[in-house]
């Protein structure tokens, strides 16, 4: 191979990135299946596709999300079209989605709050067709996103999911009540050194953190969600680790029953729910 015509195998050799990402920076720059390129990795590969791959692999190299290079993200299954106006979505996640698909009644009415691409609220609806789920996001650029999202996964089926712009619960018509709300808003402490890592430094900072302990928009949550909720309707929040006790008594606080913490498959309490009455006798909140 010249220096103008290298294959597949040697630009992934020597951009220095670790072979899942520079397999899959290969496969979107020239289009190709990363099958495809396991079985043609020798062959000698057009300068403008190396040029891409090498402008790619140095942003990526430089702590560019691969999400957002791509575009993409696979969540619950599904891939997501994702950008810089928006949150990655995180596997973490899926244990809130699980939730909801599992405590969402019959033709019940399910709220998203912070939206973002939309990968929690499309999901939903498409687990579970007989929801009727809307979102709120108080980023347009985060709604366009979501809203695509929505169109090119759900198909006809897009109208049962609907995206309104606002603060939280300050989206949503007065009348509006939900069976189940659902978020996954920021929680991260703003001295969090986390915030400091490449990946993070570049998604959007307001989905990250509140600038302060990082409770602030849990606290708003809970604080209005017996005024959307239905009487036995429940409330559940992703969280940090070590933020469950605090969400628990939140929640307690903002008058909700039977509040418990699920943890995430690592062991790590991730999830927070509380309901408008117990969902079963003996429910407590986990010390």
């Amino acid at each position: 191979m010249t220096e103008d015509a290298p294959s597949f195998d040697g630009l992934i050799a020597a951009c220095g990135l670790p072979r899942i990402d520079a397999r899959a920076l290969a496969a979107h720059a020239s289009g190709r299946t990363r099958e495809w390129l396991a079985a043609h990795g020798n062959e000698a590969v057009a300068p403008a596709i190396a040029a891409q791959f090498r402008a790619l692999a140095r942003r990526r190299a430089a702590g560019e999300p691969l999400a957002y290079l791509l575009g993409w993200r696979e969540f619950y299954g599904l891939r997501f079209a994702v950008s810089p106006a928006v949150l990655i979505p995180r596997p973490d996640t899926e244990l809130l989605v699980r939730w909801a698909i599992e405590h969402a009644p019959p033709e019940g009415r399910v709220l998203e709050l912070g939206t973002g691409s939309g990968a929690i609220a499309v999901t939903l609806a498409l687990q579970r067709p007989d929801l009727r789920v809307t979102a709120t996001d108080l980023s347009a650029d985060a709604l366009a996103v979501a809203a695509g999202n929505r169109d090119r996964l759900m198909g006809a089926a897009a109208g049962r999911l609907t995206l309104l712009q606002g603060d939280w619960y300050a989206a949503l018509p007065a009348e509006a009540r939900f069976d189940v709300v659902v978020s996954n808003p920021p929680y991260i402490a703003a001295d969090d050194p986390h915030l400091r890592q490449p990946d993070l430094a570049c998604e959007p900072r307001g989905a990250l953190t509140d600038g302060h302990d990082g409770l602030d928009a849990l606290r708003a949550i809970a604080a209005g969600a017996r005024r959307v909720l239905v009487p036995d309707g429940c409330l559940a929040c992703e969280h940090g680790w070590d933020q469950g006790a605090a969400v628990r008594a939140l929640l307690t606080r903002a008058g909700l029953s039977g509040v418990r913490t699920l943890r995430d498959d690592e062991g790590r309490e991730r999830v927070t729910f509380g309901c408008g009455r117990a969902p079963d006798a003996g429910a407590d909140a986990e010390p």
